[in-house]
């Protein structure tokens, strides 16, 4: 894809690349991440029971909130990686990044799992109440 800023690579825009280019990041982080893997799976899960009864509005607010949080996880992810990248000593500047990275993903997991509770808990009693 060519840089509109450094004008290096290939020119013009190929969305089927993009679309190969974010499954093969998301694929990555599947095969290599627990925290993204069991989370997906989870609200994968979730969302099936949620498809599978009709519940459109909680679909769709827990289809969000996977997104957001699956989106905080995979950038938290990234700025770890680059983190480690670039120095593999200790060092304080890069372990406060780091946490703040974690802070920002920590808080979109804290709403997913809430969302996730609640939504699942009104599921519940939707099947055992009928």
């Amino acid at each position: 894809m060519r840089n509109k800023f450094l004008e290096t690579g290939e020119a013009g825009f190929h969305p089927v690349r993009k679309i190969k280019v974010v499954l093969s990041g998301l694929a990555f982080a599947v095969r290599y991440d627990f925290s993204v893997t069991y989370k997906l799976f989870l609200s994968v899960a979730v969302l099936g029971v949620f498809f599978l009864f009709r519940q459109w509005v909680d679909f769709l607010l827990l289809a969000a909130a996977t997104a957001m949080m699956l989106q905080a996880e995979l950038f938290n992810s990234a700025i770890e990686a680059l983190c480690d990248f670039i120095t593999t000593e200790e060092n304080h500047k890069v372990k406060v990044i780091k946490d703040i990275s974690a802070a920002a993903a920590g808080i979109c997991i804290l709403l997913w799992a809430i969302i996730l509770l609640v939504e699942g808990y009104r599921v519940l009693h939707f099947i055992i109440g009928s």
